[in-house]
Formats: structure tokens, C-alpha cells, sequence
């Protein structure tokens, strides 16, 4: 029994994205300014979210709800990502290596199931202009972030449950720049072809559906929309496509890495950095370039700052 304690697997190893020293560097410098530009970028929005102007509007309210957990995906993995550029030993715990799993789909589920929420949200703001302040009233708003955190801790359970009980005692080299479910459970020493079916079952096929139903929605909005008069419906038009950008952006990566997860393509990792990284730095641009109100709100905010600073 203490021979068999002793060969159990304590930390894994992330490969990252590549092992060249100059290379480390420049990624190093690369991620460190994206990730002071995702923080800065998602807490301005979660600030102007806000804005007594903006505040009781659902949309900006969801959004405010949205940046906070792309800018908690990203704080999950590219401080360790960005540190592990400097070090030669790039190694995680084995709990650190379950908590970091635990919190991604923790929070990808409920990143989905908002993105649910906010493509009803335009459908009713678009299709049912007359009921929209009725239904989408501040009650229905806390219930719906409440449903979607509800989600993504049932999402991220039911899968961790099992792995936190699996024993590791062979290889711990992940190649991935963080921990990551399909990677994981190829190197459990214990057969799990069950688990893999869940995963694909519970993250892929969960996230594909969603996919497909925000598609869908989308369509619908759409096809109302171009049986309406033009007038008025641009700034709908700029908002929805805002919205199907950040929807395929999120969907697009995990859709190919956990619908089919355990086909050994070292193309996932890259796609890792795209829905982790990537994602969470393109969304504040898309919605406060695209949008007048949020444009009009940080500029408020610039106008608050400066009166402040005359002040004192």
C-alpha cells in the first residue's frame, strides 16, 4: 500500500504552448498586456453596466453579468499560463489541476446558459417590443443570472464528481496550457471510456445544442426583422450581429474540442487560448465600439472621473 501511495501522481506538467525559449518570452510580454487589456476591458464594462442611465436596461444589466465571467475564465488560466513562461518546471498540484477544471465549467456552463438568456432577451425586445418591459422585469432578470449559475455548478458536478476519484499513479504531462477534462482523463490509470461519453455527452453535445438553439433564435429574429419596415431596426441589426459574433466566437472552440474530445489534435491547445483568451478580450470591444449608449456611458463615466480629480 505505501509503494502504491508512493507512485500516485501529485502534479501534472503543462507542456504550454511551445518550448522555445524566445518564443516564451514574447508570449510572455503577448498575454500579459491581453490580460491587463481583458481585465481593464470586462471591468470597465461591468462598471458602466452600472450607469444610472444603464442599469435598469436587462440587456446592459446581462451584459455587465456577461463580462464578469469572461474575465473570470480568463483570470483561471492566463496568470498560471503567462507565469509558466518564465519557469522551466511547469507544473500544477493535482487539486490545483481539479479546482482550475472545476471553476471552467463552473463558469463556461453558466456563460452558456446566459448567452441563452440574452438571445431571448433580443427576441423580446425585437419581437415583442409592446411586452418587453412586462417581461424582462428586474425579478425575471436576477432569476434568469441565478438560473444560469445554477447551470454551470450542476454542469461542472456532474462531471467532477467522478474525476476527482480517479487515481493517477502513470504519466502527468498534460500538453495544454491549463488543465483541461479531456487531457486529464487520458491519464488516469483506470479504464475510462464511460467518462469520456460523458464528457462529450455533458460539454460537447451540452454545448452544441446550445449552439444550435441560439442559431435558431437568431434566425427568428431576423426573419422578423425583414418583414418590418427599415426604419429604426439598424440599431437592432448592429446588436444582434454584435451578439452572433460573441456566440460563434465562444461556441466555435468548445464545439470542436468537446464534441469530439479524444482525438489527440495538438490544435486544441491554440483553441484553448482562442474561448479562453481571446473571447474575453474581443466581447468589451464588440459591445461598447458597436453600441452608442455604451460609447455615451463612458464618456460619462470619463466626464465623472475628471470633475472628481478638478475637485480635489
Amino acid at each position: 500500500m505505501d509503494m502504491m501511495n508512493s507512485s500516485m501522481v501529485t502534479e501534472f506538467v503543462l507542456l504550454g504552448l511551445t518550448n522555445t525559449w524566445e518564443l516564451q518570452i514574447f508570449f510572455f510580454f503577448i498575454f500579459s498586456l491581453t490580460y491587463a487589456a481583458i481585465v481593464a476591458g470586462n471591468l470597465i464594462v461591468v462598471i458602466i453596466t452600472f450607469d444610472s442611465l444603464l442599469y435598469s436596461t436587462p440587456m446592459y444589466f446581462l451584459l455587465g453579468n456577461l463580462s464578469f465571467l469572461d474575465m473570470s475564465v480568463s483570470t483561471i488560466t492566463t496568470p498560471k499560463m503567462v507565469t509558466d513562461f518564465l519557469r522551466e518546471n511547469k507544473t500544477i498540484s493535482l487539486w490545483g489541476c481539479m479546482a482550475q477544471m472545476f471553476f471552467l465549467h463552473l463558469l463556461g456552463g453558466s456563460e452558456m446558459t446566459l448567452l441563452i438568456v440574452m438571445a431571448v432577451d433580443r427576441y423580446i425586445a425585437i419581437c415583442k417590443p409592446l411586452h418587453y418591459t412586462s417581461i424582462m422585469n428586474r425579478q425575471v432578470l436576477m432569476g434568469s443570472v441565478l438560473l444560469s449559475w445554477a447551470v454551470g455548478f450542476v454542469h461542472t458536478m456532474s462531471q467532477m464528481l467522478f474525476n476527482i476519484t480517479l487515481p493517477f499513479c502513470g504519466p502527468n504531462i498534460v500538453d495544454n496550457i491549463f488543465c483541461d477534462l479531456p487531457r486529464i482523463l487520458k491519464l488516469a490509470c483506470t479504464e475510462t471510456f464511460i467518462l469520456e461519453l460523458l464528457v462529450i455527452a455533458d460539454s460537447g453535445l451540452l454545448s452544441f445544442i446550445c449552439f444550435i438553439f441560439l442559431l435558431i433564435s437568431y434566425t427568428v429574429i431576423l426573419v422578423t426583422i425583414q418583414r418590418r419596415s427599415s426604419g429604426g431596426l439598424s440599431k437592432a441589426l448592429s446588436t444582434l450581429s454584435a451578439h452572433i459574433i460573441v456566440v460563434t466566437l465562444f461556441f466555435g472552440p468548445i464545439i470542436f474540442i468537446y464534441a469530439s474530445p479524444f482525438r489527440g489534435f495538438s490544435v486544441d491547445k491554440f483553441l484553448s487560448v482562442f474561448y479562453s483568451i481571446i473571447t474575453p478580450l474581443l466581447n468589451p470591444i464588440i459591445y461598447t465600439l458597436r453600441n452608442q449608449e455604451m460609447k455615451a456611458a463612458i464618456s460619462r463615466l470619463r466626464t465623472k472621473h475628471i470633475l472628481r480629480i478638478n475637485w480635489y
